[in-house]
């Protein structure tokens, strides 16, 4: 099985179209097969993506470091435990064809950023990918075309982060 790795927000107090996406892009990856691989909480959207993974009967991973036991999912199909947090954001992309950013705080950009560097370093293989849900990765981009526009980064580097801006779209850019 194919496995996508989703970053995303563990907050409970975002506005409701980011986990509605976050649910209809889970929900459209199960569908279609894939397993998902996530921070592994009950909180936030992280609970978003685990609830709709065990309702869609879908392979579900969640990596959380040790210090953050007590907000583990209670129905994940395998828990893996890591000692830090480079750990687990290592542990996450492993075997995973894609990355996934969802609407999140900075975490999820650390992860976003960090995954872009490893693939432009080929040190990932998978795809990467930011959910723009309602322009919400629109200033993200403005500053990879910052980083062009300065010489900093090249026009190829920045393409290496594909972007998608409805759930539908996102879900069928894979087979």
């Amino acid at each position: 099985m194919q496995k996508i790795v989703i970053y995303c927000s563990s907050s409970s107090t975002i506005p409701a179209k980011y986990n509605e996406g976050a649910a209809e892009v889970v929900a459209g990856l199960c569908a279609k097969g894939y397993g998902i691989v996530s921070g592994g909480s009950f909180r936030g959207t992280m609970g978003v993506v685990s609830d709709t993974a065990a309702r869609c009967g879908g392979y579900h991973k969640g990596v959380l470091p040790k210090f953050m036991k007590a907000l583990v999912y209670d129905t994940l199909s395998e828990t893996v435990w890591t000692d830090t947090m480079a750990d687990r954001k290592e542990e996450m992309r492993r075997d995973t064809v894609a990355a996934i950013a969802l609407p999140g705080g900075i975490g999820t950009l650390d992860e976003l950023i960090e995954t872009h560097v490893l693939k432009k370093l080929d040190r990932y293989h998978g795809r990467v990918i930011a959910f723009n849900l309602d322009g919400f990765f629109d200033p993200f981009f403005a500053l990879l075309d910052h980083y062009v526009a300065t010489g900093m980064l090249t026009p190829e580097g920045r393409d290496l982060v594909e972007r998608f801006d409805s759930a539908a779209a996102l879900v069928d850019s894979f087979r």
